[in-house]
């Protein structure tokens, strides 16, 4: 790998003291090759002639990878003009790397028999769903990761081999009929301790980008994500019962949740650090929907939120709620997004079950700015269980143009300003709403990086 790809060591440790990862993190360095693959397919552009959607590498990366030792990495290059990869599912080995330089594309097999847990189960509409293998799966080791300044693409939005529909247009599918979308993601981390993504951009995913689950550190530094808004259910990184977790660095732009924190039921979900980072459209910094396993101890600091459906959102219902609580949001910018704040306790309700009920206190906004119109959320689920948030030095650029919507809410004001009333039903408030300073937000709101661009 170049050099100017091996940056230099920047601490975590100074950062604020409430970051919530319990780990010294630090810029990943790409490890050494131990193999170089030459790109042997050339794109234009997005796309691969079709006699190439015939030529997978699959085969070619896995032994790769299963041959390469811990803490090096299977190189992706370019081979003269030819900057093109294809592949089905691969599977990550402990302490190994996959690493896509810089101009090189792995596009990810339109065939939805490659991803098939089950003969015919992917690509399908049915009412269980969950019919796919990931592109990238990276399951019980430890110390692997996805670096390098290349491109994954998950053609989300290309036409089926064969098929007259594409990833998303199954999703919409589901959607309109109630039922489950089989797609495939780009990343599924299970268990993986230690797993690492840094500077790889990934685009168009069927499904979601990256979810990681049941593990104890995951770093994502730098990493970009691009994927149109017709892309249902396409979240950008997603961790849930896992701890140790840091996000920074990073640029999204989804078809659904930018990031969602989930916390079903199994192992904690705790002590997260989302720094630092720049959100597009997409539906926001989420917690939830899953809150029944519990989520603690997270902190979101130095954020900007631009154009999106949601901002800072919780989300969760009856049927799988549980107690969010020791949740920080600092210094975090929000301008034309339809819902800024919102706090949901009966967040897409299914089911007859009531005996999983959501509890969000101890939230905390400071230094907040919110420019534009939109609709401020703050549902509790009942008097027994109402919302407890604090506000401080929150500000909106015309409250207006904000709608309110409040009920069973115990919120306090200060002792930064707060320049917003919150009537509503059982809705108790400490502190008295003022005017101050906003909090400075110009230099927040960067553009998405162009592949090969870095801000």
């Amino acid at each position: 790998m170049k050099s100017k790809l091996l940056i230099g060591v920047l601490a975590f440790a100074l950062l604020p003291a409430w970051a919530q990862d319990t780990r010294h993190v630090t810029e990943p360095v790409i490890p050494q090759s131990c193999t170089v693959l030459g790109a042997q397919l050339q794109a234009s552009g997005k796309t691969l002639a079709e006699a190439d959607e015939q030529k997978p590498d699959t085969a070619r990366i896995q032994a790769a990878l299963d041959g390469c030792a811990a803490g090096q990495a299977v190189e992706l290059k370019l081979d003269g003009a030819r900057n093109a990869f294809l592949a089905g599912p691969i599977q990550l080995r402990a302490g190994v790397t996959l690493a896509v330089d810089a101009g090189v594309t792995l596009f990810a097999s339109r065939n939805p028999r490659d991803y098939d847990l089950s003969p015919g189960s992917c690509g399908t509409v049915t009412q269980r769903g969950h019919g796919c293998r990931p592109l990238i799966a990276v399951n019980n080791v430890a110390g692997a990761g996805v670096m390098g300044e290349g491109t994954i693409d998950g053609r989300g939005g290309a036409k089926l081999l064969r098929q007259q529909v594409t990833w998303w247009d199954l999703a919409q599918e589901a959607k309109v009929k109630n039922l489950n979308q089989s797609c495939p993601r780009i990343i599924v981390a299970t268990r993986a301790d230690n797993f690492t993504l840094y500077r790889i951009r990934l685009e168009n995913s069927p499904n979601f980008h990256v979810s990681y689950s049941g593990g104890n550190g995951f770093t994502a530094w730098g990493v970009i994500i691009n994927t149109g808004k017709e892309g249902r259910n396409t979240d950008g990184i997603d961790p849930g019962n896992s701890t140790n977790v840091t996000i920074t660095h990073c640029y999204i732009r989804a078809g659904d949740d930018n990031v969602a924190i989930k916390a079903g039921a199994g192992a904690p979900t705790t002590h997260m650090t989302i720094a630092h980072n720049h959100f597009y459209y997409g539906h926001g910094m989420s917690i939830g929907s899953e809150t029944d396993g519990g989520a603690s101890a997270i902190r979101v600091t130095d954020l900007s939120i631009d154009g999106a459906d949601n901002g800072i959102r919780i989300k969760s219902n009856s049927s799988r709620g549980g107690l969010v609580h020791d949740v920080v949001y600092e210094d975090v910018c929000i301008r034309d997004t339809k819902n800024p704040i919102f706090m949901d306790t009966n967040y897409s309700y299914r089911g007859t079950a009531v005996d999983k009920l959501p509890i969000f206190k101890d939230i905390v906004l400071r230094n907040v700015r919110i420019d534009g119109a939109g609709k401020i959320t703050l549902d509790g689920f009942d008097q027994a269980h109402r919302l407890e948030m604090t506000f401080d030095n929150v500000y909106f650029s015309d409250p207006s143009r904000q709608k309110m919507e409040a009920k069973h809410a115990v919120l306090t004001l200060g002792p930064g300003p707060v320049n917003i009333q919150v009537p509503g039903d059982d809705v108790h408030v400490t502190g008295t709403a003022r005017s101050g300073p906003p909090n400075a937000c110009d230099s927040k709101f960067v553009p998405l990086p162009a592949p090969g661009e870095r801000h």
